[in-house]
């Protein structure tokens, strides 16, 4: 059992998933960062601010009108964060879009690669061995 666990791990598309999960990983900070740091602020100044993480209903306990999501959630009181979710949707759209135009530069530069790699002209190939020996062979006769 152990030396099939090891020829699992030793396949290469599992090495490939591990090494695409890595770097998956590290990207996500990238976006992440993307997304929070350059694109939202954009979207905020365009759109005037606009920013519904704070927007809640409350469903009941004792929360005091005009207090931030965290405020009120540490009310104890049952809150819809709505406002929170639809947030969510939105961040996750525009990472969904910035990460679609990334894969389809990488598609447009490996597509380039390929093409370049077919109209590469095809060098001819030399005489076989056989017809070396051949080559040869004739040259001795007619010198000899």
């Amino acid at each position: 059992m152990l030396n099939e666990f090891k020829d699992f791990i030793a396949k290469g598309n599992v090495m490939d998933m591990a090494v695409g999960i890595i770097i998956g990983a590290a990207f996500t900070a990238i976006v992440t960062s993307l997304v929070g740091d350059l694109i939202n602020p954009i979207i905020g100044l365009v759109s005037g601010g606009v920013d519904f993480t704070n927007n809640y209903a409350v469903l009941g306990g004792d929360v005091v009108e005009g207090l931030s999501l965290e405020a009120a959630r540490e009310t104890g009181g049952s809150i819809f964060a709505y406002g929170a979710f639809i947030m969510a949707i939105i961040n996750f759209l525009i990472i969904a879009f910035v990460v679609f135009m990334l894969v389809r530069q990488v598609n447009k530069i490996k597509e380039a690669a390929t093409k370049a790699e077919e109209e590469a002209p095809v060098e001819p190939k030399g005489p076989t061995a056989e017809e070396l020996l051949a080559e040869i062979r004739d040259a001795l006769k007619a010198n000899a």
